[in-house]
């Protein structure tokens, strides 16, 4: 069912963008009992397997329906366009226990055997509790899960709000959400966001505007929440996940053109990436790599542009062309 954003006046000057390590901890949680997210992340699920055997993901999942209402504490909207995980983490920790056990209770309501259950009753009769709970198991989600990606990760996911940034400043509202998701779609002032909800909802932003958050792991849905005090905000997915597990394969001719090394740098960058992102994924040295850009980008075959304190490669029509040839 739809979710209807009206915007006013205020909002359209109050839409951003973020990357947030704390959500995509949370989504990633949830995709592991998704199937139909799983398409894109088999690799990903493969290497999870043995570490999975240690974790006890149990607290988080029950709060975490299928298609029912996650608590908004849990994954806050992020107050800065990156945040680091310990930042969010802290916030989480912070929250209000009052405001943890109506949101508790609100994603408790219309399940019955949850709400009756040991640890949902545990939950609500001591918030405070479960706050603290929460935030630990989330913590370890996040150095099992996510943290040992997390330079392939949000490099994709700065890469995509470089490219929507372009998007909006070169079409406008209309241009940006007319291309951002199937399910998204922009009318007059009003955003709609059709969700897994089964109700439709209409919420006026007053003035609060709207925080976009690109996520690797919610594919294909897109979600949409947070109800006041938090900013409204739109989950959804980033372009890129396709060839997101995969290792860069070089062809014998592209290799023996520019060097095995210099080859693969080049063949890896299928979206936007950092130097360090791409250290880690080739398992080169930073330096390596750095000096190899420098020479595929003076060969006019990448361009590179800074995107806050980061510097962004991408390839160029002739790189694109030598990679798809090689």
């Amino acid at each position: 069912m739809p979710v209807n954003l009206h915007f006013g006046a205020d909002d359209l000057l109050r839409i951003r963008f973020a990357v947030s390590a704390l959500c995509e901890t949370h989504e990633a949680v949830r995709t592991l009992r998704r199937a139909d997210r799983h398409g894109y992340h088999t690799p990903w699920l493969r290497r999870m397997r043995e570490k999975l055997a240690g974790l006890d993901l149990t607290p988080l999942w029950l709060f975490m329906p299928p298609a029912g209402y996650t608590p908004d504490f849990l994954g806050r909207p992020p107050g800065t366009p990156v945040a680091g995980f310990d930042e969010e983490l802290a916030r989480l920790r912070a929250t209000d226990p009052d405001l943890a056990r109506a949101e508790m209770a609100k994603s408790l309501a219309g399940r019955p055997d949850a709400a009756r259950s040991a640890r949902g009753r545990a939950a609500l009769a001591d918030p405070a509790g479960a706050v603290r709970e929460l935030a630990e198991v989330t913590e370890r989600a996040w150095r099992t899960l996510i943290a040992p990606d997390w330079p392939r990760l949000r490099a994709l996911l700065e890469a995509e709000i470089a490219y929507r940034s372009r998007q909006l400043a070169d079409g406008g509202l209309q241009g940006l959400f007319a291309d951002l998701h199937p399910r998204l779609s922009w009318s007059g002032d009003t955003l709609t966001v059709r969700t897994r909800t089964d109700f439709a909802q209409m919420q006026d932003l007053d003035g609060r505007g709207v925080l976009l958050l690109p996520s690797v792991f919610v594919w294909p849905d897109v979600i949409s929440g947070f109800d006041p005090p938090w900013q409204p905000t739109v989950l959804y997915p980033a372009r890129g996940i396709g060839g997101l597990w995969t290792e860069p394969e070089t062809g014998p001719a592209l290799t023996r053109l520019l060097g095995a090394n210099r080859a693969a740098v080049l063949a890896a960058l299928d979206a936007p990436s950092t130097t360090t992102a791409l250290a880690h994924r080739l398992s080169l040295a930073p330096s390596s790599v750095s000096a190899h850009l420098s020479v595929l980008r003076d060969a006019g075959l990448l361009t590179s542009r800074r995107h806050g304190h980061q510097v962004l490669y991408e390839r160029t029509p002739l790189g694109i062309t030598l990679a798809a040839g090689g």
